[in-house]
């Protein structure tokens, strides 16, 4: 039981993917708040939860409304004094081709995706670093991470979270808090119409979840976007060539040009701890003394 007595919100639990988060969590013990935009599916999974023996409450809330959040959040806090776990499962989908999309069905789908996530992260933010103790994951997608046709409002909204998480993780570090990010590839309601029945079959939701469980356990990782599905795990990373060195003058755009594949080796390639090492690494290659930090 890896999260006995741990309190953890689910949002977009309702069905799908966050369903079978709150049901995997709640089997390793963990106390679940279910939340949905729809109060009744929040309530059916509550339910289902505590009948196989788990602790459940269903709170019906939009993520991307701040007073429902926070009235959520004190709810929470209000029957069991702390939040450990936070997994923003939120989503929404409005693909059409960046041509044809509507600007207003951008701004919804950022708003759902990353605001939600923002604005629900914040709300138990102190709450974590009070406690010093606590695990965060952001749903991201490979959409965000490598691009999908169709999907630019989807894809802006994923990239947005690992970089939320990748400096959350940092400014959490030393109040116990872990920011991981999940890129699930599942069958969904948001996967109906887009993928053939056969291969439906194979990305049930239940093959997606226990990755879930290394983001939030004790012994959890940080900083780490774990991709899933299918019963295949893997990790993505954002790298850094090693490069070249080309300096100013008139001349400079057309060596990058020249240097474009020394540019783009990925020999030696790594994933910074810091956005400031890109900095240090241009500045050594310049000759001059890196800032330390």
């Amino acid at each position: 039981m890896k999260l006995q007595d741990r309190v953890a919100i689910v949002t977009g639990a309702g069905g799908g993917l966050g369903r079978q988060h709150a049901l995997m969590l709640a089997g390793h013990g963990a106390k679940i708040i279910v939340n949905d935009l729809n109060k009744d599916d929040a309530q059916r999974v509550a339910e289902e939860v505590r009948a196989k023996g788990g602790e459940a409450i269903g709170v019906a809330a939009s993520v991307t409304e701040e007073e429902q959040v926070a009235a959520m959040i004190d709810r929470v806090m209000t029957a069991y004094g702390r939040i450990d776990i936070l997994v923003n499962n939120a989503g929404i989908l409005r693909d059409k081709s960046f041509a044809k999309m509507d600007l207003a069905d951008f701004r919804l789908v950022v708003d759902v995706h990353l605001m939600g996530a923002v604005i629900c992260t914040k709300a138990v933010w102190e709450i974590m670093r009070q406690q010093a103790y606590g695990r965060l994951v952001m749903t991201t997608s490979s959409s965000g991470l490598y691009g999908n046709f169709g999907q630019a409002n989807y894809a802006a909204a994923k990239m947005a979270l690992v970089g939320l998480m990748q400096t959350l993780a940092i400014e959490g570090e030393k109040y116990d808090i872990r920011v991981n990010c999940l890129a699930p590839t599942a069958a969904t309601q948001m996967t109906d119409g887009v993928l053939s029945p056969e291969a439906l079959e194979k990305l049930s939701p239940e093959l997606v979840s226990p990755g879930l469980l290394a983001l939030v356990n004790e012994a959890a990782p940080t900083r780490a976007i774990l991709c899933a599905g299918a019963g295949h795990f893997a990790r993505a990373n954002v790298t850094l060539t090693k490069g070249a060195y080309v300096g100013g003058g008139a001349e400079a755009g057309e060596q990058v040009i020249a240097a474009w594949n020394k540019i783009s080796d990925r020999t030696d390639e790594f994933a910074p701890a810091y956005g400031f090492e890109q900095l240090k690494r241009e500045l050594a290659s310049a000759g001059f003394e890196p800032p330390k930090k």
